[in-house]
Order: structure tokens, then sequence, then C-alpha cells
């Protein structure tokens, strides 16, 4: 016996699970870009609001050198460092006629929010945290020959002093001149990294990111099963950066602050849907977008300031929709994500001509599973439940970022106020990966494992079947 579930019967259910799904940790994402409301049937508008917050712990890297770059000891222990952060998304739809709809969509696609404080490598200290930041230093590039600076100086005299033997043999001169030189090189290095710090002195690693996205819609019915839908998309793009403390070695008390700007997209995708069985399909493909930011970089290190123009090209995307009726009062839906991150990096011109490297990449791409359920369980109200789980965008990471994706496990609710208006709410339990912080070379800076995070939401929606 085929049932037939049609979507008046179900409307209640539809929309109460998507209001928290919006927590993504892979690379910068963050809404999840979902077209949904333009998807809806009839004339349809919605508001929503979204808060995240994670608790982000680890340890700093207590080796500090550059000989082994996978190397790790567990350091000083770093304190929740992820920023609780808020976004709103907004959306309107309406049919033009029985083929062709318009709509506009609004989100925040893109973003980052973290913060270092206390005591550790993350973190220009005070003169006592330096002295000990320079100990380590030394011990680290000299791979532990001297423990602190005081005894690599007093080698490095003892050196100068046997060097300028006039009797002193050929073969041992060539060998004194060579650890003199490496020894110097390394008591430089170390002198021009806490000049870094001590020029910032007091300050933690600091890094917030901020995006905004405005996508027009036209969507064109074929017949009564198939639409497809396109249009553009404009993005605005803005950061701040402040890496502090020994980890970043000789970009210790860089700055950049990347102004607002804007980039131009597209949008496109098709639908599929059979409404006697509550049936939705939709395949939606994003463009990239390329920005050309204004930026004003600091370096300490280098005694360099800067201000110029940065690239930066946020990624591609295509999401997937999947939604059916299970019986005639409960909705299952899917939602896949695909974004590849291993593609984006962020290359601040001074950064790079004194690095060599970028100062955000990632190595993998992202991957983005969501399942759900909804049931009615009155004439005017529904309750639904998810799971979820996020590839995220490889292991070791960036430090800015230390999440390697995350399992999910969430609840919603959505009530009917009348015929028109309804409330939902919903809430998310976030699991994140276990991940190696590491600098733009590879290094591995820090260690962060066990943490996890919530998003909670409401959204007020109106719609005229």
């Amino acid at each position: 016996m085929i049932h037939n579930f049609s979507l008046k019967t179900l409307a209640v259910a539809i929309t109460s699970l998507s209001v928290a799904s919006v927590a993504g940790a892979a690379g910068l994402d963050r809404s999840g870009q979902d077209i949904s409301a333009f998807l809806q049937d009839g004339l349809y508008a919605e508001a929503s609001y979204t808060y995240i917050d994670g608790k982000v712990t680890g340890y700093d890297n207590s080796y500090m050198g550059i000989a082994d770059l996978s190397k790790y000891n567990q350091g000083n222990k770093i304190d929740d460092i992820a920023e609780s952060y808020d976004m709103a998304r907004y959306g309107v739809k309406v049919d033009v006629n029985d083929r062709v709809s318009v709509g506009i969509l609004y989100d925040e696609p893109f973003g980052a929010a973290a913060k270092y404080s206390g005591n550790n490598n993350f973190v220009s200290g005070d003169a006592a945290q330096i002295a000990a930041n320079a100990d380590q230093l030394v011990a680290g590039l000299t791979q532990d020959k001297f423990s602190s600076v005081a005894d690599a100086q007093a080698a490095f005299k003892g050196l100068q002093n046997a060097l300028a033997n006039p009797n002193l043999p050929a073969e041992q001169k060539a060998i004194l001149q060579a650890q003199a030189q490496d020894l110097g090189t390394a008591l430089g290095a170390t002198d021009k990294i806490i000049s870094g710090i001590s020029a910032t002195t007091g300050q933690g690693t600091n890094v917030e990111v901020r995006s905004e996205n405005i996508t027009g819609l036209i969507g064109i019915k074929l017949n009564d099963n198939f639409q497809i839908y396109g249009g553009p998309a404009i993005q605005r793009l803005n950061a701040d950066v402040a890496l502090r403390g020994p980890a970043y070695l000789t970009a210790a008390g860089y700055d950049a602050h990347i102004s607002s700007g804007d980039g131009y997209g597209w949008v496109a995708g098709a639908a599929f849907s059979k409404p006697e069985i509550a049936l939705k399909a939709a395949l939606t493909y994003r463009s990239e977008i390329d920005h050309e930011n204004n930026i004003d970089e600091t370096m300490p290190v280098f005694a360099a300031r800067q201000g110029s123009k940065i690239d930066i090209t946020t990624p591609e995307s295509v999401n997937f929709d999947f939604q059916t009726g299970v019986n005639p009062t409960t909705l299952a839906t899917a939602k896949v994500r695909f974004v590849p991150w291993s593609k984006f990096e962020i290359v601040p011109p001074l950064y790079n001509s004194a690095s060599g490297l970028p100062l955000v990449s990632y190595d993998d791409d992202q991957w983005q599973v969501e399942l759900g359920l909804a049931k009615r369980v009155a004439p005017n109200l529904a309750v639904s439940g998810n799971i979820g789980w996020d590839s995220g965008a490889g292991n070791p990471t960036t430090s800015l970022g230390p999440i390697e994706g995350y399992y999910s496990v969430g609840a919603g609710a959505k009530f009917d106020l009348d015929k028109n208006w309804a409330i939902s709410a919903g809430g998310k339990y976030l699991m994140f990966g276990d991940a190696n912080g590491s600098l733009p070379n590879g290094k591995i800076v820090s260690n962060f494992e066990d943490n996890d995070g919530y998003a909670v939401g409401i959204k007020l929606s109106y719609q005229e079947k």
C-alpha cells in the first residue's frame, strides 16, 4: 500500500532540523551555505540566529627546535582558545508564477575566532617568562647542546677566544669555526625572536575572520517535478591576525589587518520533488569567490611594516540536500557538503616574503554529513533529532584553528503559531576531533585533545502556500 504523505501534513516537521545545523569545523567553514529557504513551497521568509561556543584546550610544545619539525614534547597547558561567536541568516523566496521563483539569501559562511591566554608559547609573557623562552629557544636551536642563553654565550665566547690563537692547527680551526658559526646563528635567531616577543609583552595570539554573503536566486520549474535555479553571489571578507609568543619563531609579534572587501561569484543547482511522498532532493554548486583586499602588516623581528594588497579566494562547494516522508507524520533528511579546502590558502605579502610560506593552508578537503528524523507529535508541533560528522581539513592543522572535524548529535522542535507563522529552536553537541597545531613550515607547536562545544539556534519563519 502506498501512503500519500502530503507536504501540508508534514509541513510542521520540515524545518525543525535546520536551526542549529550550522556549526562547520573544517577550515573556516561556518554556516554550511544552506539554501533550504529557497526550496520551500509558496511564499516563504525566515530569520534565524545561532550561537556557537566551544572548549578547545591543549598543551604547547616544549621542544623549540627546527631540526625535527614533527617532534613533540608536552609543555605548558593552553587554556580554552575558542572564542564564542554568533551569526545570523535570512532568506526570502517568492513565486512569480507557477513556473518561476525568485529569492534572496543572507548568511555568514566563513570565519574564525581564537584567542590564546595564560602561560604558554602562544603568549608574550613578562620578563621572567621571556627569559625562560630565550633558554627554550637556544636549547631547541642548538639541539639541546645548551640549556640556557648564558651557557650558549659563554661557549660562544670560548670558541672566539680559541680561534684567536694564532698557533691553532688548521684542521681544528675549521672545526671550531663551524661550531662558532652554528652557535652564533642560533644566538642571533634567539635575539631576533625575543625582540619580537618583547615588542608585544603581555599579549596573546588572536585571530578573527568574518564574512558575509548575499545570494540572489532565480528558479525555473521545468515540469511538476524538476526545477533548476541559479544566480549571483556577493561576499564580504575581513580579518585580523596577531601572532604572539615564541611558538611562532621569527613571526613572533606579527600583525595583519585585512580590510573589508567584496568579491563576486555564482550559484547553480537543480532540484527534484515528489510531493505525494514529501520527497525533495537538491544539488547546489557554489563557485569560488576572488577577493582583493587591502592589508596592513607588521613584523617586529625584521623591523618591517607594509601596506599592500592581498588576494584571497574562498573555496567552491557542493551541497546535496534530501528529504522524504517515512510515514504520514515522519520525515527523514540528509545533508552532504563538500569543500576543497586543500586548495585554499592565505598568503600575506610581507609574511610570505619573510618566510616563503602561506600564513594559513590546509592539507585535506572537507566532507560533512548530517542525517535526521522529524516527527509531527501534534497538529502544530514537531520534534527532530540528527547526527553529524565532519571530516576536518587535515591533521596537523593551523595553530589558529586546531580542530580536526567533529561528530555531533542534535535535537530541535518547530511550533506553528498559526497557519503562516512558525518558530523553531534547536541545539547541537559537538565532539571535536583531536589535532596537532602546526606552523606553515610543518613544525608541530601544540596538541589539542578531548574538546567539545555546542550550538543553539532559533528561527522565525513565515509561509503562504
